[in-house]
C-alpha cells in the first residue's frame, strides 16, 4: 500500500472519484491510524466456538457518521498508479534497494530513487511526472 506521506502529496493533483474497493484514510491525529475501504456492503468475521462465520450487516454502530471525500486522502493501489502514469509509464524493476520506475522525460528517460514498496515507487514516478508537467507549463 502507498505510504501515506506520498498519498497527502499526491493529493492536489488527483481527482479522484471514489469506487467500491478503494482506500483511503482521514487525516486527523485521533483516528489518521485507521484505513477505510469503500464498499456497498459490510462484511464482519465473527469467530465463536473455534467456528468463523460471515454476517452481513447494512449498517455500522460507530460514531463516524460520514465525512466530506474532500477531507480524506485517497491511497491508491499500485495498479491504479500505474494507469495514472498512463505513456510516461516505461518499466518497473527491482533492485538491491527496492523498487526502481522508469517513466519518460524531456527527451530522456527519469529513474526514480529505490522504494521498498512498488506503489510507493509508482508514487514517486507520478509526482516527478506532475511537477514536470507543472513546470513546463509555466
Amino acid at each position: 500500500m502507498i505510504s501515506r506521506e506520498l498519498a497527502t502529496q499526491l493529493k492536489p493533483y488527483l481527482d479522484w472519484t471514489p469506487a467500491n474497493g478503494d482506500q483511503f484514510f482521514i487525516p486527523k491525529p485521533e483516528i489518521a491510524d485507521s484505513v477505510f475501504l469503500v464498499s456497498d456492503m459490510v462484511v464482519e468475521l465473527v469467530v465463536r466456538e473455534g467456528d468463523s462465520r460471515f454476517h452481513f450487516n447494512g449498517t455500522v454502530e460507530w460514531a463516524l457518521d460520514s465525512v466530506e471525500s474532500a477531507d480524506v486522502v485517497w491511497l491508491p493501489r499500485e495498479n491504479q498508479l500505474r494507469e495514472l502514469l498512463g505513456n510516461y509509464f516505461l518499466s518497473l524493476d527491482a533492485s538491491p534497494g527496492g523498487f526502481v520506475v522508469t517513466v519518460s522525460g524531456p527527451g530522456r528517460a527519469h529513474h526514480t530513487e529505490p522504494a521498498q514498496d512498488a506503489a510507493d515507487a509508482y508514487a514517486h514516478a507520478l509526482l516527478y511526472v506532475y511537477n514536470h508537467e507543472a513546470a513546463t507549463a509555466r
